[in-house]
């Protein structure tokens, strides 16, 4: 995979996946976000190396993430979505969305989807809306599997 690399006002993302701060993300996911609570940290590498994934840097200090599940060919799913909460007002978010519908591997998707409790406003921006036909959409889910697993 090629990477790409995008810079603004002192800011970089980057899809290099060897400047992710696995730690810092492992954290984030785990205490701070509502969708992945208590995510091991062997899930959050797992889930990183299947994915084109984007992270946000202010002087090389990871400071936001974004991950596309993907065939790079029909579909993406866009998941874990954050900016941390000292940089969060600055559009870094918005600014994340465009360079990641705007990379040249995601391009002509049939479909993308995502999950959101609270930024549906961002999403719209970027052509999401909330599914026409719900009863066309099914999901098997198990919220409490990161309960279940051993401690790593």
């Amino acid at each position: 995979m090629e990477y790409h690399s995008y810079e603004k006002n002192g800011f970089t993302i980057s899809t290099d996946p060897s400047l992710l701060n696995v730690v810092y993300l492992h954290n984030y996911l785990s205490t701070k976000s509502y969708w992945a609570q208590n995510i091991p940290l062997d899930i959050v590498k797992k889930s990183i190396e299947g994915s084109c994934c984007f992270g946000l840097y202010q002087n090389q200090a990871q400071i936001g993430f974004a991950r596309v599940v993907t065939d790079f060919a029909t579909f993406g799913y866009l998941c874990d979505v954050f900016v941390d909460e000292a940089f969060r007002g600055l559009g870094l978010s918005k600014w994340m969305m465009a360079v990641v519908h705007g990379h040249p591997q995601l391009q002509g998707f049939r479909n993308w989807t995502l999950g959101t409790k609270d930024a549906h406003g961002l999403y719209e921006q970027f052509g999401y809306i909330i599914h026409p036909e719900p009863g066309r959409v099914m999901r098997r889910s198990n919220q409490d599997v990161y309960k279940a697993l051993p401690s790593s």
